[in-house]
């Protein structure tokens, strides 16, 4: 089944058919933050990472009149960047396929257990503190500089399947069945993962808006 992709999207893929530079570029404006990101998910270095998404870009040049918009247009990028970035990994010796990342459990609890009530309270398993209201706060701060490289920190220190997730959902958008298409996911897996993820970014912002 075809699948309906953004008005800018079919735009840009009947320009790069055509051979519109200007096509390309704005393409490469909208993705290659989160593409650079993604691939980090997989390899070592931001070198290498780098490598990978110009391979990524090479192979959508080269591509794109193969394309049947069978996914949408970004979908299948990232779905490039996954593949190219699989083989690197391989190349460096980095084997272990993420479903056996995902089925070791990859990352433990997504709270800290103390932030619960124990066994013998009245309210067993009930929060003993709330997560604080981050979202409260003044969007100036929010959206600050200082604030923003505290949730990248927190991103890049994630186990690399919970780094994956979170940056096709939260950074490039990508849709849940759409990340379960690229990372080859199940949908239950896919929501665990990303839960995981969130967590501990919030648990960083709280941190951060405490000591503010």
């Amino acid at each position: 089944m075809t699948v309906v992709s953004s008005v800018e999207e079919l735009s840009l893929l009947e320009a790069l058919r055509a051979g519109d530079e200007h096509a390309f570029e704005r393409l490469v404006d909208l993705y290659q933050t989160s593409m650079l990101r993604f691939a980090l998910s997989f390899v070592r270095n931001r070198a290498v990472a780098e490598e990978v998404v110009q391979e990524a870009w090479l192979g959508v040049l080269t591509g794109i009149e193969r394309f049947e918009g069978r996914s949408a247009l970004k979908t299948w990028i990232f779905r490039i960047v996954a593949n190219r970035a699989k083989t690197r990994a391989e190349r460096e010796g980095r084997t272990l396929p993420f479903s056996a990342l995902v089925e070791a459990g990859d990352g433990g609890a997504s709270v800290e257990p103390e932030r619960f009530f124990g066994a013998d309270h009245r309210w067993a398993g009930h929060w003993a503190g709330y997560p604080g209201r981050w979202q409260t706060a003044p969007e100036s701060r929010l959206l600050a500089g200082e604030a923003r490289a505290h949730i990248d920190e927190a991103i890049a220190e994630l186990p690399p399947v919970q780094r994956a997730v979170i940056t096709l959902r939260d950074v490039a958008g990508l849709s849940a069945e759409e990340v379960c298409n690229v990372l080859d996911l199940s949908e239950t897996n896919q929501r665990v993962l990303l839960h995981r993820a969130r967590s501990k970014v919030r648990a960083v912002l709280e941190d951060y808006f405490k000591e503010e």
